[in-house]
């Protein structure tokens, strides 16, 4: 069994500290982001048994740092579970086998950030991927990936906590082909570009004056229905306002003689 380096963030990075357990798998290090976003990290150096393996905290500004000592722990493979950070080459070249990476999106399809929000925009495939990592965004050969089918009740945020679970169940389907080192790789198309947090809020302004279908509207309001996140937005008389949307089938039920359509 190979020796994995577990760079571990949010709930998808506390599930899989708690899988690895389980399968009594051998970690080399646990790397933990500095900024706990979530408040989660002392659940995840439970999870994988403090008294056993060594901890790293490392954050965007110490790539360097962190690979002088994820080298000491000399990983066979690093498995980037919901890892916030881009890797740098030094980090990258560390593990013999290579480093595996979490990816909310059916790569080449949603590169980059919030792929939930441009597939419903683009109305282009979902899913989830585990790709090797290259120093490009989110552009590594594939190891493993599945296809999550989107309805129009979607949202970007069915879409985020889907592609949590499925994730988590792809990573233990595989977990026998990732325990051996024996990993898939599959390039992917060059053709298709990576997204970045600043397109985001451009992206998500409905033109009140400008012609639209029905189509794209729903589909922007939907794609930013996330809350605590902001929202789609207009702006009239330099006021700007949010928007969120709701979408579900309609369902027919008889009540005495009459068929009443309700929402």
């Amino acid at each position: 069994m190979k020796k994995i380096a577990l760079f571990a963030a949010d709930a998808v990075g506390l599930r899989i500290a708690r899988f690895l357990r389980e399968q009594e798998a051998p970690l080399a290090c646990l790397v933990l982001d500095k900024q706990d976003k979530r408040g989660l990290n002392v659940q995840i150096v439970d999870a994988v048994g403090s008294d056993q393996v060594k901890i790293i905290t490392t954050d965007r500004g110490t790539d360097l740092q962190l690979a002088s000592r994820l080298a000491q722990h000399s990983p066979d493979l690093c498995v980037l579970a919901w890892w916030p950070y881009i890797l740098k080459p030094e980090v990258i070249a560390i593990p013999t086998i290579g480093c595996l990476n979490f990816h909310p999106s059916l790569l080449p399809y949603g590169r980059g950030k919030s792929p939930n929000f441009w597939s419903l925009v683009e109305e282009t495939p979902f899913g989830v991927t585990i790709h090797w990592v290259d120093e490009g965004v989110d552009s590594g050969d594939i190891a493993f990936q599945c296809e999550i089918p989107v309805s129009w009740e979607d949202t970007g945020k069915t879409l985020y906590l889907k592609s949590q679970d499925e994730l988590i169940r792809l990573f233990q389907q595989h977990w026998p082909e990732i325990r051996s080192g024996e990993i898939p790789r599959t390039p992917q198309s060059d053709l298709f570009v990576s997204r970045y947090q600043h397109e985001l809020d451009s992206a998500s302004r409905i033109d009140l004056d400008e012609p639209s279908t029905g189509r794209t509207i729903l589909n922007k309001l939907r794609a930013r229905t996330f809350e605590p996140h902001p929202g789609a937005w207009f702006e009239v008389a330099g006021r700007r306002y949010e928007v969120r949307i709701s979408i579900s089938p309609i369902e027919e039920q008889t009540n005495d003689t009459r068929t009443i359509r309700r929402a």
